[in-house]
């Protein structure tokens, strides 16, 4: 075998040293085995074929290339090769192909026929695939697929860089894994990491959920990811939306911070805040940071708000509570009076309809303010409308008059609603009562004050009526000038009507604005240039005996270009303004 090599060597000798000597710092293609033939009707060729001892093998500058047969132009150190085509570049790619050209000038190689590129960590296959050893860089514009230990990987187009161990992928690119689909438009894959970079309109899609995003990260083996512009996850019942999304598939969590919105798609509810947890095995979510829930309810915007917020349950037993601060409104609808209370803590279940105001409360029906050790509120689950209204211990109610404060107090206060209005309050057990007694003309005509063992009293437009005692213990209606003003205030009053939450700003009144974290966004990546080096045709350096033409080398106009930091940018580092609250109503009915 050494003999025939020697032979050709010989041969062609004088020939190779006069095209050496033209340009002597590129280095020639090495045959190193092969049984060698020299066919009269192609002079510029040295065919070698596979023989006993194994394939033709041949080396340059750290590259190594196997096959069954070698056409080597010595001339233009150019070689092709066919069959079983193995290219090896020390220990970072490995090219299977059934044919291959491969130019020792340019250091060029091109590839076609059930091709196979092997990194440490993935293999593409694809039909066709140039490599430019002097960029360090693969490409492909057929399609192609990529395996990796945990998933598949496909596109139109991809381009591999060695030095990075980066996949860039362009167009219809897909990842395939037995828990997840991910869809992009482009998508940087760095196949030692698993780590993926998304860049367009982008979908994680696994049984339970959905994410979209705009511009994100995916570690695709340990399944966790961050996501920014226009990022969400959809849940079965829950949509979740913020400015930056964190998400782990493993524990079905997610986490969101600035401006979110939970969407609730079964309750016709939203929750906001700036800053989210969603536990979806527990079906939990946990929001702080201005967070307000919006539920709407016959017609009406229901609003509650506390420093912490937790939503838990099936969306048929969904129930919502809130921590420290806490407070709610109900504008009502045209010609009814907001309803609104404060407390430290509330709790709303909204299969049953009830809402919990604990620890020092007070609410406000129109103008009639009531306190007491706890306040229940429960609504008709079916028509959506207030139905009653219970003060548990010290039961306090107080309605401003222009000559004082009516003023009905006792151990508990039971209130029904008529069309989500008070029009009946009973006060049971030491109840007493301070009522401004008017005329039909509103004149002051005397001041009722009476102990009874429970009272009735009867509202119209929220002004107390009329008022009935049961068991009347002692009381009379007094002259205005006969009751003195030090005993017009029962034991107990408390007036907090400054406190009152008139529109739905007010829910925040005297909390300050919260000072939002910014968000690191993820930069496209730089643009490193086209594959292809845009040059003339008559500039290429292409062999006669090549199968490649001068439009295989160049960029295609139609091709889709990739996003880029010079083609585009991301608003990185930004806070945005909480958003619109007066916008809350329009946006629960639009999204319900």
């Amino acid at each position: 075998m050494k003999i025939h090599f020697n032979i050709v060597f010989c041969l062609l000798f004088i020939g190779i040293a006069a095209y050496a000597q033209d340009d002597p710092k590129k280095a020639k293609v090495d045959i190193e085995s092969g049984y060698l033939e020299i066919r009269p009707e192609l002079p510029d060729a040295a065919i070698y074929t596979k023989d006993e001892t194994g394939q033709v093998y041949i080396v340059h500058e750290g590259v190594e290339m196997w096959c069954d047969q070698a056409y080597v132009y010595l001339k233009d150190n150019f070689v092709k090769a066919y069959g079983n085509v193995k290219i090896n570049q020390a220990d970072t790619v490995t090219l299977n192909s059934k044919y291959a050209e491969y130019n020792g000038n340019t250091q060029f190689a091109f590839a076609s026929g059930d091709v196979l590129f092997k990194d440490p960590k993935t293999t593409l296959k694809t039909d066709t695939l140039y490599f430019d050893r002097i960029k360090q860089q693969a490409y492909y514009r057929t399609g192609g697929t990529v395996r990796d230990t945990a998933s598949t990987l496909t596109s139109r187009i991809g381009r591999y860089y060695a030095t990075s161990k980066k996949y860039q992928f362009l167009s219809d690119v897909v990842i395939k894994n037995p828990d997840y689909t991910v869809n992009s438009p482009q998508l940087d894959f760095y196949s030692e990491t698993g780590g993926a970079y998304l860049y367009g309109p982008s979908t994680i899609k696994n049984k339970n959920s959905t994410v979209y995003c705009d511009r994100g990260y995916y570690d695709t083996r340990a399944k966790t990811g961050h996501f920014v512009k226009n990022a969400r996850v959809d849940y079965e019942n829950r949509i979740l939306y913020g400015d930056s999304i964190y998400f782990d598939q493993n524990k079905s969590f997610a986490s969101a911070t600035n401006n979110i919105k939970v969407l609730d798609t079964v309750n016709k509810s939203i929750i906001r805040g700036h800053y989210a947890e969603v536990f979806r095995e527990k079906d939990s979510v946990f929001i702080t940071k201005r967070a307000v829930a919006v539920t709407l309810r016959d017609q009406d915007s229901i609003y509650v708000h506390a420093d912490t917020l937790q939503v838990t349950g099936k969306p048929e037993n969904r129930i919502i509570k809130g921590f420290y601060r806490a407070r709610m409104f109900k504008r009502g609808l045209e010609g009814e009076q907001p309803t609104s209370g404060k407390c430290d803590s509330i709790f709303v279940d909204q299969k049953t309809g009830i809402t919990k105001l604990l620890r020092n409360p007070v609410l406000w029906s129109g103008e009639n303010q009531m306190t007491g050790d706890t306040i229940h509120i429960l609504s008709d689950t079916k028509t959506e409308k207030l139905d009653t209204l219970k003060v548990f211990n010290n039961a306090f109610l107080i309605q401003k008059d222009s000559a004082g404060y009516n003023q009905v107090k006792g151990e508990r206060l039971i209130g029904l609603f008529t069309n989500n209005e008070l029009d009946t309050v009973n006060v049971h057990k030491n109840a007493e009562v301070i009522y401004f007694s008017r005329n039909d003309k509103e004149e002051l005509v005397g001041i009722n004050n009476t102990l009874s063992s429970d009272i009735q009293m009867y509202l119209e437009s929220q002004q107390i009526t009329g008022i009935r005692f049961l068991k009347k213990v002692d009381g009379k209606l007094y002259p205005p000038s006969q009751f003195p003003e030090n005993a017009r205030i029962l034991p107990g009053f408390n007036w907090r009507g400054e406190e009152r939450l008139k529109k739905v700003e007010d829910l925040f009144k005297g909390k300050p604005i919260p000072i939002l974290p910014k968000i690191k966004g993820i930069q496209l990546p730089e643009d490193e240039g086209a594959f292809f080096e845009d040059v003339p045709d008559d500039e290429l350096e292409i062999p006669e005996q090549s199968k490649l033409k001068a439009k295989d080398l160049q960029n295609r106009e139609d091709d889709p270009k990739p996003l880029t930091r010079e083609t585009d940018s991301i608003v990185n580092d930004s806070i945005r303004k909480p958003p619109d609250i007066k916008k809350e109503e329009q946006q629960a009915s639009k999204e319900k």
